[in-house]
């Protein structure tokens, strides 16, 4: 057996919606000692999901983090969103785990939907097991759900128990390298028993994929095989644990996190296999010299201030210390919400640090504030957004500082002004993503305000030329106005924005009038005929008129501005919409629903091909106009079980007509 590790240890509960997750940690803390009593998350009294949106959703918004102790050994689990909006906050958890526990519904079917984590897992490098949960199903079955596992993870998956069925039901397991039996009893630690000999034949077999698969990575090992000598069981747990720190192989567990089945069996194989901190460390490339602790998550709680979550790697943390020039105000472990105070984090151990005003998620904390984090993963891409407004205007400045925050807690949150409508956009990964932070700004800001899908960039052109002639004269008394022009409006090709020049010859219109002249024209171009931004015309200033007193910048850029208005509507106006080059990502089994909704959306499709490193996904490629993007995403996930994604960016303008513009005309003009 290996020799066990003493420094508090982190891991990362990980998983598809609805796999059990939040029940696992409750079941983890129950069985540990944490708690004396178990909650259930439809009745809301859980440690984790205690907040109030995650109560009314039923479901995981955010992390939650808890401290325990195991055999006299300190852990901290980390139960992590399992939607995909929700994903940035996994992200982050994950690169400070030293271990990951993937929750996994025992549905074949839904297996791809842990595809996007393990992908992430994967290409970090960071070991990790799989808990198949919900066992006390009838119809679970160990091995359909392995085939379907092992076609979306890049390393081979260790079955690490066989199930025992009585009457068609699985009520308890052989462990594999002890081969010993044990039988499930609802709520209670399972019973050692005989082996049944109906499953003796199973469990060889099992055992002997499980020794060959260890043996790809040990010489000794695969020499013992091919000598057909029994390794001895130290030896294939050795090989377990170093296999796992090394990240090449996947060991499998199963269980029922309702019923307590199987959860004893996972938390010793936690103790026993998971790496040490410093192990973890030194994967990510992390400098542990000196006092150094990395923070992966921000939360502005309502009346904490704000909490900076972060995992020691190395030394001790003091309340009242600076870390990179601020002063840490307090030190807690949590259980949930709950916070109890300490006064020293030692390494290993993941702590809430209070009033670190200017630290981000990603930053590592030191005394000279100079570690420089080695890699941090990027905001997830926007897919959806809401443009919000303060219901009271005295709350403007309220609303951004309180953007800015959740924001601060949640990167793939983005805030952005519209250039084009001057709308404010909440941008995050779908509808629930952006519900939940309304939702927050309400509850914790106490920010009412008005959230509607955004304005759509359309903008308009123009079919034909035309020349026109307008003059601007008034006269009040004294000085008057007057300006006179001859402009010509000429179609310029798609994407060439915006010329203007003059062939006045002779002084016609004095030179230093013809900037207003433009300034006239541009002012005019804010909104055509159509009611929209005009792009892609030439204006030339060919001729006009001055007078030697009344003559002035605001008459020729009011004169300017007549004649816009005037030919314009003879240009044989048209309407413009943007659209956007889109990326569709989904499993290969989803690419012809893709198709479809693309189609159905007036996209057109541009082509696809495997997803680079993605076993079994695809990447669609299509232009598809902006107004179908605005919820789009809603229905890729409901038509990939909740995972499909994609990345966009505006490519073109193209004309649009037909009833399609009339209406989009008659709706803006309604505003």
């Amino acid at each position: 057996m290996s020799k066990q590790p003493s420094q508090p240890r982190c891991c990362a509960i990980v998983g598809a919606y609805l796999s059990g997750k939040t029940s696992l940690l409750e079941e983890i803390l129950f069985t540990t000692g944490a708690i004396n009593r178990k909650g259930n998350v439809n009745q809301g009294n859980t440690v984790g999901d205690s907040s109030a949106e995650a109560r009314a959703h039923t479901m995981t918004t955010q992390l939650n983090i808890a401290t325990t102790s195991y055999l006299e050994e300190e852990w901290t689990f980390i139960d992590c969103p399992g939607s995909v909006e929700f994903m940035q906050d996994t992200y982050q958890a994950l690169m400070v785990c030293d271990v990951a526990v993937v929750v996994c519904d025992p549905s074949p079917e839904k297996a791809i939907t842990i595809a996007p984590v393990l992908k992430f897992l994967d290409e970090h490098n960071i070991p990790h097991m799989v808990f198949i949960n919900k066992m006390d199903q009838p119809e679970a079955s160990v091995r359909e759900l392995m085939n379907a596992l092992q076609d979306i993870s890049e390393h081979p998956l260790l079955l690490r128990e066989v199930p025992i069925r009585e009457n068609g039901e699985i009520t308890g397991y052989v462990d594999l390298v002890s081969e010993k039996a044990y039988k499930w009893h609802d709520g209670e630690r399972s019973e050692l028993i005989k082996m049944p000999q109906a499953i003796q034949d199973r469990e060889q077999e099992a055992r002997t994929e499980l020794l060959e698969s260890l043996a790809d990575f040990d010489d000794k090992l695969l020499e013992e095989i091919l000598e057909e000598v029994q390794p001895p069981k130290s030896e294939i747990y050795e090989n377990i644990h170093k296999d796992l720190a090394e990240d090449v192989i996947v060991p499998v567990f199963f269980g029922s996190a309702e019923h307590r089945g199987g959860i004893t069996r996972l938390l010793k194989a936690l103790r026993h296999d998971a790496p040490e901190v410093m192990q973890t460390a030194e994967q990510h490339g992390i400098d542990t010299v000196g006092n150094s602790a990395q923070v992966f998550k921000t939360i502005h709680a309502a009346h904490a201030g704000k909490l900076s979550f972060a995992r020691v790697w190395s030394g001790h943390l003091k309340d009242g210390m600076t870390l990179n020039g601020e002063r840490v105000s307090g030190i807690q472990h949590m259980l949930g919400s709950e916070g109890h105070k300490i006064n020293t984090a030692r390494t290993g151990q993941v702590v809430a640090l209070g009033r670190l005003e200017n630290t981000t998620a990603g930053q590592i904390l030191s005394e000279d504030g100079e570690t420089k984090p080695p890699y941090w993963p990027d905001p997830l891409p926007p897919m959806y957004a809401k443009a919000v407004q303060a219901l009271k205007r005295a709350d403007e400045v309220k609303l951004s500082a309180a953007l800015a925050k959740l924001n601060d807690e949640d990167p793939s949150l983005i805030v952005e002004q519209n250039q084009t409508s001057g709308e404010l956009l909440l941008r995050g990964q779908g509808d629930m993503h952006i519900k939940i932070a309304l939702e927050r700004l309400a509850d914790r800001f106490s920010m009412d305000v008005d959230a509607h899908p955004p304005k759509v960039a359309y903008k308009e052109s123009i079919r034909k030329s035309a020349t026109k002639h307008a003059r601007h004269r008034k006269q009040s008394g004294g000085h008057g106005e007057y300006g006179d022009v001859h402009i010509e409006i000429s179609p310029l090709p798609r994407g060439s924005g915006f010329s203007f020049n003059d062939t006045i010859t002779g002084g016609a219109v004095p030179k230093q009038y013809i900037p207003a002249v433009e300034n006239g024209v541009m002012e005019y171009m804010q909104k055509g005929p159509l009611g929209f931004p005009v792009v892609d015309i030439s204006v030339v200033l060919i001729d006009g008129g001055f007078h030697a007193v009344d003559s002035s910048e605001m008459a020729f850029k009011k004169a300017a501005q007549t004649a816009m208005r005037e030919a314009m509507p003879d240009c044989s106006p048209v309407l413009l919409e943007p659209i956007h080059n889109v990326t569709i990502q989904v499993p290969s089994i989803y690419t012809s629903k893709v198709q479809r909704i693309i189609s159905g959306r007036r996209g057109q499709i541009l082509g696809f091909d495997a997803k680079k490193g993605w076993k079994a996904w695809d990447e669609v490629n299509a232009f598809i106009p902006e107004a179908e993007l605005q919820d789009m995403i809603l229905e890729l996930r409901s038509q990939t079980l909740g995972i499909g994604s994609y990345i966009d960016q505006f490519d073109h303008l193209q004309e649009l007509s037909g009833k399609q513009a009339d209406q989009v005309v008659n709706n803006n003009n309604q505003i």
